[in-house]
């Protein structure tokens, strides 16, 4: 389908249960990866980080959609959507995220960005009729924060020395991938894979833009020392998961499409176990199985039925 096309898109068939398991899962796994990649990438600005996430990303779609012979420029209509999107899914949580991950472990960042369902579900409840919170969705809505408090466990608790700034940007990054996810609901009979790079592109422009005023072009320097964990970041973490879940929200709304954010802090906190000797112990477990407990609450309640 071409650029042209955009204006006659069918509305698509009713999701399957298969079609929402596998997007959550895959999507939550590659989007949790990314704090262990951000780490990964050693002291880079986070203006800096941003930006090469931004840029991969970009790089990662255009080339996908150049090899199927589509055009990559916004067509005049696109160019709010992409602003938008490349601002609230893009760039500013990138920058705040990186940021964070500076003052506090990828484990319990994670887990703080798994609020941002909480959000979705509210913002969602009072903007579509729709998505109203039926009794069993207020009900997986309850759990899946429960779930969410035990994985924090004692983190919550004033004392218990985590830094609140770390968890308060964390807690700005939820807010914003949340509103974005709204936001997409709100696009009419729009491509989700031109969305998806649209994002990458105004993200990496006004990330790159917002380095060399903010830190100078010196401070990408260290760039090609850690172009591995980089290039994951921003080709796997960010231009697969999104041009996936661009098509999540289009197909299932944003509801249960933000379910990813409850399942994404299970797989944070496996990686930090694996790869940077993070603690896990009987709390997490706990509150993983009681994340998911929700998630399947609210993602399979009532009839799955196309989006329009």
């Amino acid at each position: 389908m071409s650029s042209q096309d955009i204006g006659a898109v069918a509305s698509p068939p009713a999701p399957t249960a298969a079609f929402v398991i596998s997007n959550l899962l895959v999507c939550s796994f590659l989007w949790g990866s990314s704090l262990l990649f951000i780490k990964l990438s050693g002291n880079l600005s986070p203006f800096v980080l941003a930006a090469m996430r931004g840029l991969i990303g970009a790089a990662t779609l255009s080339l996908w959609f150049t090899l199927q012979g589509k055009s990559i420029l916004p067509q005049r209509h696109e160019w709010r959507i992409w602003a938008v999107l490349g601002t609230l899914n893009g760039w500013l949580p990138n920058v705040l995220l990186a940021y964070a991950l500076t003052q506090i472990p990828i484990a319990p960042a994670g887990m703080i960005q798994a609020s941002s369902p909480l959000i979705v579900a509210v913002l969602s409840h009072w903007l579509f009729t729709d998505e109203r919170l039926t009794q069993q969705r207020l009900v997986g809505v309850l759990v899946g924060f429960l779930g969410m408090g035990i994985l924090i466990g004692p983190a919550a608790l004033p004392d218990s020395g985590l830094n609140a700034t770390g968890a308060l940007l964390m807690a700005a990054v939820a807010f914003s991938y949340a509103t974005a996810n709204v936001f997409v609901r709100t696009v009419k009979q729009a491509d989700p894979a031109r969305m998806a790079l649209g994002q990458q592109i105004c993200s990496g422009l006004a990330a790159t833009l917002l380095a060399l005023v903010m830190v100078g072009p010196e401070a990408f320097a260290p760039v090609p020392s850690r172009l591995a964990p980089l290039l994951a970041l921003g080709a796997l973490s960010t231009a697969l998961p999104i041009l996936l879940f661009m098509h999540l929200i289009r197909r299932t709304g944003p509801t249960r499409a933000s379910m990813v954010g409850y399942l994404s802090p299970v797989w944070t906190t496996i990686m930090a176990v694996l790869f940077l000797d993070e603690s896990i112990g009987l709390c997490e477990l706990t509150g993983g199985a009681v994340v998911l407990a929700g998630v399947a609450l609210v993602s399979f309640s009532g009839r799955l039925k196309p989006i329009r």
